[in-house]
């Protein structure tokens, strides 16, 4: 419930008070709240008395540090990321623009193609604009989940610190990582991702730099049911080699808003990835990003 304090900047830490709970109960729930930490009185005091010996008050006392201490332990990185992403509200940035997008977002932003020359120098002024939105007090964790980041903003460090790294530790907001190259050409109504070169370097580069999961996109532009399938085997492939890499895919088979018959696109969309849920595993976890359906909570059978 706490996890939107935990994220804002003002917060140092959120601590727990017992409140009338045994030092038992309290513990295990404070075991069930990621980064909360411990501020109990009596729960802490508990089974302590003047009447026992020396040995007896020193063996109390450690077992009840002990219980308390390991229920306020900090989580491991991964495990504190899963918690946010599936339990606090929020939204997720998409600071992922590429290749062609890239220019149409700068021109948006208000710089003009005639103020950069070739690639570097437009990738580098799509940095300045996404360091600027990550940097400004007001990006913080608090409101924001996560960030979707290009290969290139990855590579590159917001605030003399690797980017991915800087939103985690400076702005307690969960980073990953676009990894699609880009469409393949239309067919059987869909635009399937293409080939992804390299794939397992760049999962382990992402892994190395501190990327919670990633993001992969298709397109589909009419309600073809084989196409649809094929979109979606191919998501649910993708998404399977980077779960084996201890990383979260977001799987985002889009559906063209222009599509004349994307209610019907919607439906089967929706069929293909409950048939790919019910072929993972219990441990085996994704997210979605999909189109604003036509019907209003369609999508809900994809969350519960």
């Amino acid at each position: 419930l706490y996890l939107p304090l935990m994220g804002h900047p003002n917060t140092v830490r959120v601590v727990a008070l017992s409140g009338g709970y045994g030092r038992d109960e309290a513990c295990k729930i404070l075991e069930q709240n990621t980064g909360m930490i411990a501020s109990f009185s009596r729960a802490f005091t508990a089974g302590m008395h003047a009447q026992q010996s020396e040995e007896e008050f020193t063996k109390t006392l450690d077992e009840s540090t002990e219980a308390i201490y390991q229920a306020s332990r900090t989580p491991g990185q991964k495990q504190e990321q899963m918690a946010k992403a599936l339990h606090q509200d929020g939204f997720l940035a998409a600071l992922d623009q590429s290749g062609g997008s890239t220019g149409k977002a700068l021109r948006l932003y208000g710089i003009a193609e005639s103020e950069y020359t070739g690639e570097t120098e437009m990738m580098d002024k799509m940095h300045e604009m996404r360091s600027r939105i990550i940097k400004n007090p007001k990006f913080n964790g608090a409101r924001i989940l996560g960030a979707i980041l290009f290969e290139a903003t990855m590579d590159r460090e917001i605030g003399g610190m690797p980017s991915a790294k800087y939103l985690w530790e400076q702005k307690n907001v969960v980073p990953f990582l676009k990894i699609d190259k880009g469409l393949a050409e239309e067919k059987d109504g869909v635009q399937l991702m293409k080939d992804i070169p390299m794939l397992d370097e760049l999962l382990d580069r992402g892994v190395a730099a501190g990327i919670f999961g990633t993001k992969e996109r298709s397109v589909i532009k009419s309600a073809n049911e084989a196409g649809i399938k094929a979109v979606a085997k191919q998501q649910f492939e993708i998404g399977r080699r980077v779960i084996a890499k201890g990383l979260v895919p977001i799987l985002e088979p889009e559906v063209d808003i222009k599509a004349a018959d994307k209610d019907a696109c919607e439906q089967l969309l929706l069929d293909a990835l409950m048939e790919g849920l019910r072929e993972l595993g219990p441990e085996e976890k994704v997210m979605f990003k999909l189109t604003l359906p036509t019907k209003p909570n369609l999508y809900l059978p994809l969350m519960g």
